[in-house]
């Protein structure tokens, strides 16, 4: 029954772990390398406070230097804290990437459904629209559209035909420009 309870709570508060964890990399490096260091002659971690000190700032990848273990023990069990340190500050970068990368993309999917669903209602009614309207040409207006297209299709061509060319860098436009945009000339 408490178990559940826990499992929910840190299921629920992710970075509990990681505190977790480091309150008890802390203790628990912190003690061993007092264990390890405080009798050895020319060790700087004489007391448990001291310890407790040199864990902190190890997990927390300061290290000043100030305390340093001078035994093989000592370097190991710094070793681990080290890259404890380091895995649980990746740790919580991950999750906090992860929730606000969640919350983005929640946000634009919310956002381009509802663009989307109203997209499509626009669409659907305009196309039924539009047939509506074919049902409804007769035989003399539909050979007047025929005949607008072909004469826009007509115009068009020719418009195409017509191209100015920069006399400087030779850039091509399909109507007059003021200026050429690739090498400034003012035509004549």
């Amino acid at each position: 029954m408490k178990s559940n309870r826990l499992y929910r709570f840190l299921g629920a508060n992710t970075l509990a772990i990681p505190v977790i964890l480091v309150v008890s990399i802390i203790i628990l490096g912190g003690i061993g390398v007092y264990l390890a260091e405080h009798e050895h002659p020319g060790a700087n971690i004489s007391k448990l406070g001291d310890a407790f000190w040199w864990a902190v700032e190890t997990i927390t990848t300061v290290g000043y230097g100030d305390y340093t273990p001078v035994t093989t023990i000592g370097r190991i069990i710094a070793i681990f804290v080290m890259f404890a340190g380091i895995g649980i500050v990746l740790f919580v970068l991950g999750e906090l990437s992860q929730r606000r990368l969640q919350r983005v993309e929640s946000r634009f999917k919310s956002k381009s459904e509802v663009q989307s669903g109203l997209l499509a209602d626009e669409k659907k009614t305009s196309i039924k629209g539009k047939i509506d309207e074919i049902e409804k040409l007769t035989e003399e207006d539909f050979d007047m559209m025929i005949t607008i297209m072909k004469s826009l299709r007509r115009t068009l061509l020719e418009e195409s035909k017509n191209l100015y060319k920069c006399p400087r860098c030779g850039n091509v436009y399909h109507s007059k420009p003021k200026f050429c945009s690739n090498c400034g000339l003012a035509p004549a």
